[in-house]
């Protein structure tokens, strides 16, 4: 992996300091329940709310919030804002809510019935406030800590029986299976959301977590989804309501031809989930350019397709094994991250967990997933947060994003002593920046927004810059590759150059262009840019 340059890390500082922003916005939300707004979600006065989350597991064996031997409940909660998040998806076990035996147990008493004496240690030292709480208690506690620090939750039923989720036999996976009968869910879903009415910060309800097994079937999914839909209505109509779809939340494309049926509106969401564990043969077979095509189409069909629809999508799990070094997964994250820019949708990370009480009968286990580090006490890959910044608020405008870094194209002017003129090369920097704008034109040229200034392309190896000829132009620049992610244009003897990346730099270039045949070793990463269209 490239090391960062000193201009790559001022970078990173800057995009740092920009979340900021996310932060504030998410304070206006407070004051309103959220609706849909055909693909949006708005507040109260019809403003786009965009949801940034992180997820947090709360539905494993101890039924607490994970972390919190770790860390003071107010530390992990302002350290999720200062990573730049707005939101929690926030996950709980039916039976919590439903076994009263279940849900009187304290604190101590859960973990001292797990044999967790040492979590249990730390939760005292950190939480002492929480250890002699009944477990709803708990979990309201945390919620209602959240909205202390200015962050919205989704309440997510991830499961009934508690434990870690998700295998095809564990008897969670479908309506009907050995611990997930209707009229308890129905139940758990009916005392959560009337537990929560009056909780500002709890903006939507997710009904259930990746629906799965052999039980699985289309019907069945619209007669108790649309069932629990009405009865989160019913107790709390100041929700969004969150509908998942089949085959572990990968699969919503039999609602191309058939719609849900509910009493109220403007309350509906659909979510999705995507992994690259959720393609493994596709990354396996095919190079990163085709493997990139036959997701993003993939995911068009099966979930993306609700936005032209005009339904908000909430893709509410994704995420990367932060513990190898993997180009398999860089190159996935790569092509997610361009999915989720071109569409703009809300999202949730998974996880913000960096360790877990117990995990499959095993104590203090590390989450490689996670964000935070196995203590909890920082961010485990920077890299990845500078990453993940960019889709952390609305686009606006057109920008040239680089997933690879999580930045964008920009112009910055530099003085030429010798010439004693300006020129304008071009570098990467954060995609707030008021000269990340560009406009691409009929003529398939990118041109600085409100300028007469076009990208250039001179050859390889040559730096990418800004040229005033763009009313005659003789560089015009297209998608291609399998994946649409190479920006190319010709020069000279008809031959093809791509927008590249100088990563002891971050400055923008032009080389040949590279990984567009079906090389499976090859990797694109470095030239894979997409071009935003807002």
């Amino acid at each position: 992996m490239a090391k960062l340059s000193l201009f790559s890390l001022a970078n990173l500082l800057f995009a740092l300091i920009t979340f900021q922003c996310v932060v504030s916005e998410s304070k206006l939300v407070m004051d309103s329940p959220l609706y849909t707004d055909s693909r949006w979600i708005v507040d109260g006065e019809g403003r786009r709310v965009k949801l940034a989350c992180v997820n947090w597991p709360s539905h494993i064996d101890a039924v607490l919030a994970e972390g919190l031997s770790k860390q003071p409940l107010d530390a992990i909660s302002k350290r999720i804002v200062s990573m730049g998040f707005n939101c929690v998806r926030f996950t709980w076990p039916t039976f919590l809510f439903t076994n009263d035996s279940l849900g009187a147990l304290t604190v101590r008493q859960s973990f001292q019935n797990l044999n967790l004496s040492q979590a249990l240690a730390g939760i005292q030292d950190n939480n002492p406030f929480i250890i002699d709480l009944p477990l709803r208690k708990a979990f309201q506690a945390v919620v209602y800590k959240l909205g202390a620090n200015h962050l919205m939750a989704i309440l997510d039923n991830h499961i009934s029986k508690p434990g870690w989720c998700c295998s095809l036999n564990d008897g969670n996976g479908f309506f009907g299976d050995e611990y997930f009968n209707v009229d308890v869910w129905l139940k758990g879903l009916s005392r959560v959301a009337a537990m929560f009415r009056g909780f500002p910060n709890v903006v939507g309800m997710s009904l259930r977590n990746e629906l799965r097994g052999s039980r699985q079937n289309v019907d069945d999914w619209f007669r108790y989804m649309q069932q629990g839909a009405e009865t989160v209505h019913a107790a709390n109509p100041d929700v969004l309501v969150i509908l998942s779809g089949l085959s572990y939340d990968k699969d919503l494309s039999f609602l191309g031809n058939r719609s849900v049926n509910l009493s109220f509106t403007n309350k509906l969401v659909f979510e999705a989930h995507r992994y690259k564990f959720s393609d493994t043969a596709t990354w396996a077979d095919h190079s990163a350019n085709e493997a990139c095509r036959i997701i993003q189409d993939d995911m068009t069909s099966k979930s993306g397709f609700l936005l032209d629809k005009g339904f908000p999508l909430f893709v509410s799990e994704f995420g990367i094994d932060e513990s190898v070094n993997d180009a398999t997964d860089e190159s996935f994250l790569n092509c997610f991250l361009s999915y989720a820019a071109e569409h703009d949708f809300d999202w949730a990370i998974w996880a913000l967990t960096g360790s877990y009480y117990i995990r499959q009968g095993k104590t203090n286990t590390e989450e490689t997933y996670g964000l935070l580090n196995f203590d909890w006490s920082d961010v485990r890959n920077p890299r990845l947060l500078q990453r993940i910044s960019t889709i952390q608020s609305p686009f606006k405008g057109q920008l040239i994003f680089h997933p690879s870094t999580g930045l964008c194209v920009i112009r910055r002017s530099v003085f030429d002593l010798k010439r004693r003129s300006v020129f304008a090369p071009l570098t990467l920097g954060p995609c707030t920046h008021p000269k990340a704008l560009w406009s691409y034109t009929p003529k398939k040229t990118i041109s600085l927004y409100g300028a007469d200034f076009c990208i250039q392309a001179d050859g390889p190896g040559k730096p990418g810059k800004l040229r005033n000829i763009c009313i005659d132009p003789d560089t015009k620049w297209e998608a291609i590759s399998d994946s649409k992610l190479h920006l190319s244009s010709t020069v000279g003897d008809d031959k093809t150059v791509c927008l590249d990346v100088d990563f002891h730099t971050y400055n923008v270039v032009t080389n040949w262009c590279k990984c567009v045949s079906d090389d499976k070793t090859c990797d694109p990463s470095s030239q894979w840019f997409k071009l935003i269209k807002i």
